[in-house]
Formats: C-alpha cells, sequence, structure tokens
C-alpha cells in the first residue's frame, strides 16, 4: 500500500475506516519555528488496518495528541514515529489506544533522538475495555540522549479490564554505547560520522515502517541531514 504523505498537518486530523478499509500515512513535522498542538481522531470499524508513521524533526513546541478507538473486531493498527529535538525544543506524544471490542491487534513504536538541552515527552496508554477479549497490543518507546542536558521523560501505561489479553509495554533512555564507538573508529571513521551511523541505525527500526522504498529514502536522508549538524 503506498501510504499518503502529510505534511505539517493543520491542528485537526480526523480519519474513520470502515469496515475492511485500509489506508497509510506518514505525518512529517519540519518547521524550525512551528509551535502547537496536533490533535488526531482515529477510528477503525471492522477489518479495518491502519499505518501511520509519524516524523517530527523540526519544531520548538509540539504537542501530539493522538487518540486511536478500535471499535470493530480484527482491527488492527500500526503506529511508530521518531522524533529528533535539540537546542531548547520541546516535543510530545501523548497516545491513547482504546481497545474497544475483542480480537484487535495494535502495535505502538515510538523513539526520540536529543540533544542540547531539548526536552521530549512520551505519554503512552493502552486502554482495554472489559469483554475486549484476545486482544494483543504492544507498545514501546525508546530514547537517545545525545547531549549531558537532554532529557528524555517517557509513561507507558496499560489500562487492562480483560483477562483473556497478550500485551505489553516498555521503555529504554540511554545513550550511544561506547563500545559500538569504539569499535567503529577503530575501523578509521571520524567520532562525527561514527555518531550518526549509530544514530541513524537507531532510527531505522521506524523508517523502514514506511512501505513506499522511494519515500523511505527521502525520509532518511531528511533524517541524515537533520542529525549531522547535532555531531
Amino acid at each position: 500500500m503506498e501510504p499518503q504523505l502529510i505534511i505539517n498537518p493543520e491542528e485537526r486530523i480526523r480519519i474513520a475506516l470502515e469496515a475492511g478499509a485500509s489506508a497509510a500515512y506518514v505525518v512529517l513535522q519540519d518547521e524550525a519555528v512551528r509551535k502547537g498542538k496536533m490533535d488526531y481522531e482515529i477510528t477503525l470499524s471492522e477489518g479495518a488496518s491502519l499505518q501511520m508513521v509519524f516524523l517530527s524533526l523540526d519544531g520548538m513546541l509540539l504537542r501530539n495528541h493522538v487518540r486511536v478507538s478500535l471499535q470493530g473486531r480484527h482491527a488492527a493498527c500500526d503506529l511508530a514515529g521518531i522524533c529528533l529535538a535539540d537546542g531548547l525544543q520541546e516535543v510530545e506524544y501523548d497516545i491513547e489506544l482504546t481497545h474497544a471490542v475483542p480480537q484487535c491487534h495494535s502495535t505502538q513504536l515510538f523513539k526520540s533522538i536529543v540533544g542540547g538541552q531539548a526536552v521530549t515527552r512520551f505519554n503512552g496508554l493502552i486502554k482495554v475495555v472489559p469483554d475486549a477479549q484476545q486482544t494483543e497490543a504492544y507498545q514501546a518507546n525508546h530514547n537517545l540522549l545525545a547531549s549531558d542536558a537532554a532529557r528524555a521523560y517517557t509513561r507507558p501505561q496499560l489500562e487492562i479490564y480483560a483477562d483473556d489479553v497478550k500485551c505489553s509495554h516498555g521503555a529504554t533512555v540511554g545513550r550511544l554505547h561506547p563500545d559500538e564507538l569504539f569499535y567503529l573508529r577503530s575501523r578509521g571513521i571520524r567520532l562525527s560520522e561514527a555518531r550518526l551511523l549509530q544514530q541513524m541505525a537507531f532510527a531505522g527500526e521506524v523508517l523502514e515502517k514506511i512501505t513506499s522504498p522511494s519515500l523511505r529514502a527521502e525520509l532518511q536522508e531528511r533524517v541524515e541531514n537533520r542529525l549531522r549538524p547535532l555531531q
């Protein structure tokens, strides 16, 4: 499926997928002076499938509030995102994903690379209502700190009221691995390039979810160009 690219979206986006429908979107935020709160309201009916990849590459103060409701059996939702922040930037993802009926599937993978004095925040809630049995829901948030002053706050949550489910969540906050940097430098790679290679590898798991090879290559280049000045 060819994803639709949304560049610097307006304040409010509504997506409603009818029974059996499928859609893929890539949301790109790359305006250096942009400030604002973006609200996404998403509903999926029976058998509907949605994939969304968010790329927050620039913007002084960004608030992304995403609300997803799986309202029909066998609906599936895959959310992923990569956030790059430096200087005094602040970027927040606030995600609430509700499994309202049985036999639905959802995955979330969000990552950030934070430098300067920037701050990122991830608040993620998976809610499984009573009787939403045979739910499968997975959530992960991983953060890479590129400076001593950078901060990444993460709060993954599960709220489960059914007993026949497979649900998990996890989060990490860390720095570039010194042994991997040493290995790359021992092969004659400059420190700045070694750092860039590690960061691109970290972002790659999200970028690989972009199903269009041409769009993925274009956005990989944008990510690399955004990261180079941070080395």
